[in-house]
């Protein structure tokens, strides 16, 4: 059994989460809201939402956790093919543009809306209303790639002082989550950010770099990270061809 939150209620300790042999391997806790205020805590503390529609608020917490190092981040030929074209676009104010938090809500919904019909999506409007607080309060963000001043592509995440993590992304063009995802990185290393947060394992991440990590190596990391101040610049560093 997991506990039920009410508005008040205190996450128990992430050891507490169910294992794979409960059935449910990183379930730590059920109910409580999407504040600000409750998702900033939770994040703080290695903890996530992720739930269907259907279902109450279920907070998570994996043991291993998938993280990408961004020193790690993994930049195939056919990318940085890809790259260089953009670069060569937004230094001449071309058709190719990557932009950070200019829309927001947009990359939400585009995120949303990229599971095949009739297949749902966790980012209910609930999680778009409780992820767009954040973003008014500085806390979240979208690294976005326009062709032709249409949003093509994006990801979005959190930012807690040298602390990224990752929830999302979306492309309507080959390969255009990649290049949000590398200008990402390759922002998130000149700010000194050492760790992306992906929550949970899959090929794809794989194949970019990531890699597992014990749950107790990444809060330790994590209470490190969020002492460090936080970042208030979010422009792309435009001269970036992929090289680096």
């Amino acid at each position: 059994m997991i506990p039920w939150l009410e508005r008040d209620t205190p996450f128990p300790p992430v050891d507490d989460a169910l294992t794979e042999e409960d059935g449910a391997a990183g379930l730590l806790a059920a109910g409580a809201d999407l504040s600000p205020s409750r998702l900033l805590d939770a994040y703080r503390k290695g903890i996530f939402p992720w739930f269907s529609e259907d279902q109450p608020i279920l907070w998570w917490s994996t043991d291993p956790r998938m993280v990408l190092y961004t020193e790690e981040f993994t930049i195939s030929h056919s990318l940085k093919k890809i790259l260089k074209k953009v670069h060569k676009s937004m230094q001449s104010q071309g058709p190719w543009q990557v932009r950070f938090d200019t829309a927001f809500p947009d990359v939400m919904r585009a995120c949303a809306g990229k599971r095949k019909q009739g297949e749902g999506t966790w980012i209910s409007e609930d999680i778009i209303a409780g992820y767009s607080a954040l973003h008014q309060q500085g806390y979240a963000h979208s690294t976005e790639l326009w062709l032709n001043n249409q949003l093509v592509a994006g990801a979005y995440g959190l930012c807690l002082g040298r602390m990224f993590f990752g929830e999302s992304m979306f492309t309507h063009v080959t390969d255009g989550s990649k290049v949000a995802l590398a200008y990402l990185v390759h922002f998130l290393k000149y700010h000194r950010v050492a760790l992306i947060d992906c929550q949970q394992e899959t090929s794809h991440l794989a194949s970019l770099g990531g890699r597992s990590l014990p749950r107790s190596d990444f809060i330790e990391h994590i209470q490190r990270a969020i002492t460090e101040p936080d970042i208030t610049d979010w422009q792309p560093r435009a001269l970036f061809d992929g090289s680096d």
